[in-house]
């Protein structure tokens, strides 16, 4: 296990390190002045485009530049947003807390619908497993903006039941995580109910009966274990599915969040905060990765180092 984790380990670092570099390539290989770039659509002044040279080491050799920058990322230093005004790592700080919470929420939701559709359809009769593929196909087509948009058009134009906009009280986050999840359960639904499919055609299912246990008791002693995996598996398509629709839906339901200061970090050219934005991704992806390989374990021990 410890080998493991090592590998895991020095393979999240290798990840890191490259977002980092790709990121900071970027920065010196986009057209144009490098302190024009950082300076992006904020205030321009003699005084600031000193202390972007200071802080960034642009007067040195670029080799030097480059580890100063990974030296400071290490000491948790990802800059200065000369359009706020504010450290990078403070922007990111405030606005995690309400992304969190409805990636969470999402999450929530896709799962527990998924997981909800897949027993009550698996196994059962075909009209009733067409019906779940027909909504899960829909949920998986429509985008999660239109999703939003009919929702908001439904249930806080039309009903009034949910506020049209921002995140006060557990209200303001039904929407949009409604959003967010539904697209998720629709993939999850059809790779777990597939999975369970298979599992009660396997020759331990086939004991299972014969030792009289019933169907419910079949799946969710044995059964359920087999489907994991695979559905286990797209948890990294989950996490940026997530991440990407984050950016989009806090933007139309009016959230705060990251999702709002990447969009608005694009728009305005705040390198500082994008570059930011794509270390904290690359980090979210690393950690889930390493969860991922604990869970393989756990749901199958079978599965060796």
């Amino acid at each position: 296990m410890i080998k493991r984790l090592s590998k895991r380990a020095g393979a999240g670092l290798a990840v890191m390190w490259a977002a980092a570099t790709a990121s900071y390539l970027a920065l010196l290989l986009a057209p144009g002045d490098t302190v024009d770039i950082l300076v992006g659509d904020g205030a321009d002044t003699p005084d600031i485009r000193a202390e972007i040279i200071a802080e960034w080491g642009l007067d040195r050799p670029e080799v030097v530049q480059y580890l100063d920058y990974l030296w400071r990322l290490l000491h948790g230093d990802l800059g200065r947003s000369y359009q706020l005004d504010r450290g990078v790592g403070e922007i990111m700080a405030s606005q995690a807390g309400p992304t969190a919470q409805l990636t969470l929420a999402a999450a929530a939701v896709g799962v527990t619908l998924a997981g909800v559709i897949a027993l009550a359809t698996a196994g059962r009769g075909r009209w009733l497993r067409g019906v779940a593929s027909a909504a899960e196909l829909v949920s998986v087509s429509v985008p999660p903006f239109l999703i939003g948009i009919l929702l908001l058009t439904v249930f806080s134009f039309t009903l009034g039941w949910f506020p049209v906009s921002g995140a006060a009280g557990p209200q303001a986050l039904v929407l949009p995580a409604l959003a967010l999840g539904l697209p998720i359960a629709g993939v999850l639904g059809q790779v777990l109910r597939g999975g369970l499919e298979r599992a009660l055609e396997q020759p331990f299912a086939v004991t299972g009966r014969a030792r009289g246990l019933t169907e419910r008791a079949l799946v969710a002693r044995h059964a359920l274990r087999h489907a994991l995996l695979p559905a286990v598996t797209l948890a990294g398509w989950f996490t940026g599915a997530l991440l990407g629709g984050a950016v989009i839906t806090e933007v139309l339901f009016g959230r705060p969040g990251l999702g709002q200061v990447a969009m608005q970090a694009v728009t305005g050219r705040d390198m500082p905060v994008v570059m930011a934005v794509v270390l904290l991704s690359a980090a979210v992806y690393v950690t889930i990765s390493t969860l991922l390989d604990l869970a393989y374990r756990v749901i199958d021990p079978r599965i060796g180092g």
